[in-house]
C-alpha cells in the first residue's frame, strides 16, 4: 500500500446532494420516483464501499427532511472511496433514476452536489453538508468541496487543511491544530 492509499484509508468520501422537485411526492407526475427509493436505496445499502446514508429518524430515507427548502429533496451518504460511489451511480439501475431526473426534478443553474473527504468512522452532519454545498457555490471546487469532475483527493484535502489550520503562537513558532475534514 503506497503513503497515499494509506492515507486514503483513514478517510472516507461524503457526498451530498440536492434536488428541487417540479411536483410533490405525493403527485401522481412523481410516482415512478417515489417508487424507486426503497429498492435504490437498498441497492445502495448493500453497494461495495458503501458506509452511511442519512435517514429521517422512523422513516426508510430522508426525503422528508428539508434544511434546503420546502420543494428540496436531500440525499446524503458515506463511501469509501470515489470509485464506489461512482460505480453505485452509473453502474447500476440508479442510473435509471438519473437518466429520469428531468421528469420529477428541475434544473439547477447552481452546484447540486458537492464531495469532501472526512475522516473514516466520522458521521458529518446535515449543517456541515448545506455549509459545503454553499462552498462550492460561491468560491468553486477546492479540497474542501468538490465535484466528480473537479475532485481532490483525501491527501490533497488533509494537506490543505493542515496549512489553513496552522498558527502562529505568541512567540512567532508555528504549530499546527488538528486537522477536521
Amino acid at each position: 500500500m503506497t503513503a497515499s492509499e494509506d492515507l486514503r484509508a483513514g478517510f472516507h468520501l461524503a457526498q451530498f446532494n440536492v434536488g428541487t422537485l417540479r411536483y410533490p411526492l405525493d403527485d401522481p407526475r412523481t410516482a415512478d420516483f417515489v417508487a424507486a427509493l426503497d429498492p435504490v436505496n437498498a441497492l445502495a445499502d448493500g453497494a461495495p464501499g458503501f458506509v452511511w446514508r442519512l435517514v429521517e429518524e422512523g422513516q426508510a430515507d430522508a426525503t422528508g427532511m428539508r434544511p434546503a427548502g420546502a420543494d428540496v429533496i436531500i440525499n446524503y451518504s458515506v463511501w469509501e472511496s470515489p470509485e464506489a460511489l461512482w460505480d453505485f451511480v452509473y453502474r447500476t439501475v440508479h442510473l435509471e433514476t438519473m437518466r429520469r431526473r428531468r421528469e420529477w426534478f428541475e434544473r439547477h443553474v447552481e452546484a447540486h452536489l458537492v464531495l469532501w473527504w472526512i475522516p473514516a468512522g466520522y458521521v458529518p452532519t446535515v449543517e456541515e453538508a448545506l455549509e459545503r454545498l454553499d462552498l462550492l457555490r460561491s468560491q468553486g471546487p477546492s479540497p474542501r468541496a468538490f465535484t466528480f469532475s473537479s475532485s481532490f483527493t483525501a491527501e490533497e484535502a488533509a494537506a490543505h487543511e493542515a496549512a489553513a489550520h496552522e498558527v502562529v503562537d505568541e512567540e512567532g513558532a508555528a504549530g499546527a491544530e488538528p486537522a477536521v475534514l
